[in-house]
């Protein structure tokens, strides 16, 4: 009894913590009207339908890839390096459109007084990212 307890209060706490994700990033890109903006900064509205089925289609395999305890047993570098490519090249444009819509760095560097040093701003922020994951991934990952 007491162990289908556990299991009932595991699988309602599993379901209330996926519905705060679930709900906390459809209301970030509601709100933000991040695939409208990322969109607009490709040109190409008329393929957001595109995008927003590339956004539920990844939602929907990563979740059954999870719950299926799905493998990819591929160790080509080739490969790998690949799918961090393009992962990469995701949280980018997405870090990219955040950015853009809540105009941080402008106001950030106008805070700060640094208006001048904009691009070393950008540059810093962009090298920092990309030493702190290389870092990550060839120290920590092996």
């Amino acid at each position: 009894m007491i162990d289908v307890l556990a299991n009932l209060f595991i699988a309602i706490l599993g379901i209330g913590g996926g519905l705060a994700v679930g709900s906390g990033l459809v209301a970030l890109l509601i709100v933000f009207d991040l695939i409208p903006r990322l969109a607009q900064l490709t040109n190409a509205f008329r393929l957001s339908i595109w995008f927003e089925t590339a956004i539920i289609s990844g939602a929907l395999y990563w979740t059954f890839a999870d719950f299926m305890d799905w493998r990819l047993s591929v160790s080509m570098p080739i490969v790998l390096s690949g799918a961090g490519l393009f992962d990469g090249i995701f949280v980018g444009m997405l870090a990219a459109a955040l950015t853009e819509v809540m105009n941080v760095l402008p106001i950030l560097a106008k805070r700060l007084q640094l208006s001048r040093y904009i691009v070393g701003l950008v540059m810093a922020m962009v090298l920092g990212k990309t030493f702190g994951s290389l870092f990550d991934w060839l120290v920590f990952q092996w």
